[in-house]
């Protein structure tokens, strides 16, 4: 299938799609309050090209909220408070797990692994945006 055998809208659908990416990548040295105020421009550039007014009013919301209060320490200060609570809940689930495994009961200890692997992938997620 050539280029000018796919239909438009998917043509401009995947054009539309690729824009986050690419500025993404020519701006990925921001960070702290900079990174967030662009990531919010980006989300209101894409609520604009399909016309969603209320996505665009609260975006816009967003980021006056974070230019007037937003400093890098301050999130910094958020997102390690993140990364805390986190940690807590891994360690919870850790305990849930051991004592689920003291039961020997197949059913619960396999919940109980679910449970911590989506944790332990929360705590991650937490950990790169730490890092932005």
């Amino acid at each position: 299938m050539t280029f000018a055998a796919i239909p438009r809208k998917t043509t401009v659908a995947l054009l539309l799609l690729a824009l986050p990416a690419t500025s993404a990548l020519a701006q990925s040295n921001l960070t702290g309050c900079a990174a967030k105020k662009d990531d919010i421009q980006q989300q209101i550039d894409y609520a604009k090209a399909h016309n969603n007014s209320y996505r665009i009013a609260g975006l816009e919301k967003a980021l006056s909220e974070v230019s007037a209060n937003c400093t890098d320490a301050s999130l910094r200060a958020d997102r390690e408070a993140d990364v805390r609570k986190k940690e807590q809940k891994v360690a919870e689930r850790e305990q849930e797990l051991s004592e689920a495994k003291a039961t020997g009961r197949t059913d619960k200890i396999q919940k109980k692994q679910e449970k911590l692997d989506d944790a332990k992938e929360e705590l991650a997620d937490a950990k790169t945006e730490l890092n932005k």
